[in-house]
């Protein structure tokens, strides 16, 4: 629908929203905190029955889309691959460089977030007195979290008795698993029927992107509440950590950003300097859009022109790539876990760190290539291990800029990915070598 039909809707972009929402919300808790505490009755009258419901609502809008969500997305992303038979060699190196490049990007964002700690040193006492007074739906989480099952039982409970209830019990690996199943059967199964059930579940991706479309539309709101809520029991402890947190992401990016696809396209035979002149503009669409979807006719455009990629190689690894090769946003998403965890004292044990970036890994192919995409991934993983999920409202106002600089990765990413698969269906010439 254009512009000229909707003229009310013209106005600030949405991420201007979300920034104005954090930006009065940190303001305003701060003043509360510095001047009447959150002790005050009236305060606690505005947190419980204003402020915190309307946070709440936002957060259970999501999780109720966020199954729907990442299963369809999955299951596309995984049956784009095509016919495995005729593709084999191509699709299969495709999934190995992406869940070998991801593993590397989340295995960089976890040991930085360990090592530097943004999270740590917040008073454990307090940020349990806001989740008592916060969310009861928080402490069921954290309750539940004991019954989960760890170590060996752990990987055998991926595999789901019955996918439905573990959707109801936000067993995310299990569904992962069903999606990536489901996403198979539909690459070796080339039916009626079985497309049938592949434009079916295309149309559940749709429609719950669209509806995720409409929900985040209620972030502003949602920025304000939450950031009121954390600034007015936090005070200046907050603005330290959050800044800390931006900094840890910022530079785990640029690490695997200079490192990672530096070494992965000499390896392809490029000069790392050339290549990335070569996909420059690229980059700034991007970073302006923050959306893989949206930069994918810049990089099939530039993948062909600037970079010479066989048509073959690279049309099929950015489309998928689009979707399913995402090492921005699996880094992003451990991440912010891990700085959630030691933000509210939750202890993970190296083995619930390793679930993380596993389930990191597999988030960075089944998260939509949109602005945002990765929050309702973010609050599922944050159930699954016990931290409480409305902790995402600490990040809600600086996720903008930080989604802009991990789809930059994104989308270089899926170029480096489209270079390493061709180094075996073509020779690169020697003028873009060094």
């Amino acid at each position: 629908m254009s512009r000229t039909r909707l003229p009310h809707k013209t106005g600030l972009p949405l991420y201007w929203k979300m920034a104005i929402g954090f930006g009065l919300g940190l303001v305003l808790g701060m003043i509360v905190h510095l001047t009447v505490g959150s002790d005050a009755t009236w305060v606690k009258w505005l947190t419980d029955y204003v402020t915190q419901p309307a946070g709440t609502v936002f957060l259970r809008l999501i999780f109720m889309l966020v199954i729907p969500l990442l299963f369809s997305a999955l299951v596309i992303g995984v049956a784009e691959m095509g016919d495995i038979r005729s593709l084999g060699r191509i699709g299969w190196k495709t999934l190995g460089y992406t869940v070998f490049i991801s593993g590397i990007a989340v295995l960089i964002g976890l040991v930085l977030v360990n090592v530097i700690r943004p999270g740590g040193g917040v008073d454990h006492g307090i940020a349990e007195q806001m989740l008592r007074e916060g969310s009861d739906r928080a402490q069921a989480i954290i309750r539940s979290n004991v019954e989960h099952p760890s170590g060996f039982k752990m990987l055998i409970s991926i595999v789901p008795e019955n996918v439905i209830g573990a959707a109801a019990n936000n067993e995310i690996l299990s569904v992962m698993f069903f999606a990536l199943m489901v996403g198979i059967g539909l690459v070796l199964v080339r039916t009626d029927a079985a497309n049938t059930l592949k434009h079916g579940i295309q149309g559940l991706f749709e429609i719950s992107m669209t509806l995720i479309g409409l929900v985040i539309r209620l972030a502003p709101y949602a920025v304000f509440c939450f950031m009121f809520n954390l600034a007015a029991l936090f005070g200046w402890e907050l603005l330290y950590r959050l800044g800390a947190y931006v900094g840890v992401v910022v530079l785990a990016l640029g690490l695997h950003m200079i490192v990672v696809y530096s070494i992965a396209v000499k390896y392809a035979g490029w000069s790392p300097l050339k290549f990335f002149k070569a996909i420059q503009e690229v980059m700034v669409m991007a970073f302006s859009t923050a959306s893989s979807n949206a930069t994918l006719p810049t990089a099939l455009r530039v993948a062909e022109r600037n970079l010479q990629l066989p048509n073959k190689v690279s049309r099929f690894v950015l489309t998928v790539g689009a979707t399913a090769n995402q090492n921005g946003t699996a880094l992003f998403e451990g991440v912010t876990v891990i700085f959630l965890a030691q933000f509210f004292g939750v202890d993970l044990t190296f083995g619930q760190q390793v679930t993380v970036m596993f389930v990191c890994i597999l988030g960075g192919i089944g998260t939509a290539g949109v602005p945002a995409g990765s929050l309702p991934v973010i609050a599922m993983i944050c159930a699954m291990v016990g931290i409480p999920p409305e902790g995402i409202g600490i990040i809600l106002g600086v996720d903008r800029f930080l989604d802009m600089c991990r789809t930059t990765l994104n989308v270089s990413g899926d170029l480096v990915l489209a270079t390493l698969v061709s180094k075996s269906e073509k020779d690169i010439p020697e003028s873009q070598a060094i």
